[in-house]
């Protein structure tokens, strides 16, 4: 079962890794029995169907996600493995669409307000005169 990331992209099943545990929550005894949390492994580092380009961005972006240059999504949401492994799938098209993503538009840098320049002076001042007050009063 091909990932379609995008129409320009699709992760071939063949790159995808499964692995099957014991989920925790809801599912009564069924839970002690079956395997329904899935976890699934992509190796951005070793998959064929990414330009360089595309690699050196995943992998810039998503770095603090990535173990050995690998994804790994969880999903232990529902109790059923075969929607757990359709969440699964979702989420990590969702992670790639958004590491590949264009950046946005850069902000434009701009001077304060005369009015936002003036409320920052008076709530200074205003600050000045608390603390002021605080201290003991001079000897004069």
């Amino acid at each position: 079962m091909d990932l379609e990331v995008s129409p320009a992209l699709t992760i071939p099943a063949s790159e995808l890794g499964w692995r099957f545990s014991r989920s925790s929550g809801p599912g009564g005894q069924h839970v002690n029995t079956s395997d329904s949390r899935v976890e699934l492994i992509w190796s951005v580092a070793d998959s064929a169907v990414l330009s360089e380009e595309q690699r050196m961005l995943l992998l810039s972006r998503l770095a603090r996600r990535l173990v050995a240059g690998a994804l790994t999504v969880t999903a232990s949401e529902q109790r059923s493995q075969l929607r757990n492994r359709e969440i699964a799938l979702a989420k990590l098209a969702e992670l790639v669409t958004a590491g590949l993503a264009p950046d946005g538009p850069r902000r434009r840098a701009t001077k304060p307000t005369r009015g936002s320049n003036r409320r920052r002076l008076a709530a200074k001042g205003q600050r000045f005169e608390t603390k002021r007050n605080r201290q003991r009063p001079s000897a004069e």
